[in-house]
């Protein structure tokens, strides 16, 4: 049974719109459904699933229940990833008065949403977060010791940057009226998994911020997103903000990468000469390829996470980097010749020359291995 009760027919725009971004999260549709319908009663409210092509028929499963209620939405997204991009588009799509978002796979508690929705209609917030980490809060959920360092070292990362105080800046549960995202959402940089940072450090003037505790519940089906990659895109996010967007975030991450690029390169050079006795134009030749392949699958996952290539796509992309890297290397060192051939200290000339491979590279890939479908 997908709902607890008959689902009334709208016949205006609601005045909550709850937005669920999702990926491989079908097992999980049909009792959120039932639970928001439970929790919401007297509120004339909408879930919009926004799910970015899932191959487990998540979007199947939305649209399957909404042919039957009317408060369920479903926008599927192809050839994009990413939940902040999913939460600003869903958030676009309603018309409600007050939007919410909640992840898909029922972690978060949304008995709670009826006392986040009270403090906005009285104006007592501009955005109200569910917090885990105030009296009554809880992370009990949060899966396993590396899980919650991670959590916790992304929160106290984001206090030394946001304008007010927040025990739970990494929380994914949060409600702001509708008008207030619509002026934000050209801000925002659309990236990461961490939106609500995103919105607080978008706005002009520092927002008003309630918290209100829930206990973060474990899963009870699929796979948690939560990873080490997810806490490096949002330290990008957070130098994004730092920069007001002057460098592009994915150049920041690009270029990060091609520091953790340049680490694998000397430790595989050292391995092939020292380990494995390869003379050092070999044991270049190997530290290079080898060091190409990592920078590929790093931006693959960070860089472009919300692009990933897969299968066919992923092993032509990886050709197609390979080259870019390779013309960017003859560029690099062709302007580093240049530039010192003209009596340019040699420092100089490298920096320049190392300069150019970098933004060859990354404007190459983003256009030719990246470029979506």
């Amino acid at each position: 049974m997908d709902t607890a009760s008959p689902a009334p027919v709208l016949t205006a725009a609601p005045e909550l719109s709850v937005i669920v971004p999702c990926y491989n999260e079908r097992a999980n549709v049909a009792p959120l459904v039932a639970r928001l319908d439970a929790a919401l009663v007297g509120i004339t409210w909408e879930a919009i699933f926004v799910d970015d092509d899932s191959p487990d028929g998540t979007a199947e499963e939305a649209r399957r229940i909404g042919t039957g209620d009317a408060r369920v939405r479903c926008l599927r997204r192809v050839g994009r990833r990413g939940l902040a991009s999913a939460v600003i588009e869903g958030a676009l799509a309603s018309s409600a008065r007050f939007v919410a978002v909640i992840d898909g796979d029922m972690q978060h508690d949304e008995t709670r949403l009826p006392a986040m929705l009270e403090l906005l209609r009285t104006g007592a917030a501009d955005v109200v977060v569910g917090s885990r980490h105030v009296a009554g809060g809880d992370d009990a959920g949060l899966a396993g010791p590396f899980r919650q360092r991670l959590s916790h070292a992304g929160i106290r990362l984001a206090g030394r940057f946001l304008p007010a105080a927040l025990t739970d800046p990494m929380s994914g549960f949060f409600m702001v009226p509708r008008p207030l995202f619509e002026r934000l959402a050209p801000r925002l940089t659309g990236q990461g998994f961490k939106i609500l940072v995103d919105l607080l450090l978008s706005a002009p003037a520092p927002l008003r911020v309630r918290e209100v505790a829930y206990q973060f519940r474990s899963r009870e089906a699929g796979e948690s997103k939560l990873d080490a990659l997810v806490l490096a895109q949002f330290a990008g996010l957070l130098l994004d903000k730092q920069f007001h967007g002057l460098v592009p975030l994915r150049f920041i991450a690009f270029a990060g990468v091609g520091l953790i690029g340049v680490l694998v390169h000397l430790a595989t050079l050292t391995l092939a000469r020292e380990a494995m006795g390869l003379h050092f134009g070999l044991a270049q030749s190997v530290a290079t390829v080898v060091a190409m392949v990592a920078n590929f699958e790093l931006n693959n996952r960070l860089t472009y996470g919300d692009q990933r290539l897969r299968g066919e796509r992923l092993w032509r992309g990886l050709l197609l980097f390979l080259l870019v890297c390779g013309l960017g290397a003859i560029a690099n060192i062709g302007i580093a010749r240049m530039l010192y051939a003209e009596n340019t200290t040699w420092s100089l000339a490298g920096a320049a020359g190392a300069v150019v491979g970098v933004v060859w590279n990354y404007a190459v890939s983003a256009t030719l291995v990246w470029r979506g479908r």
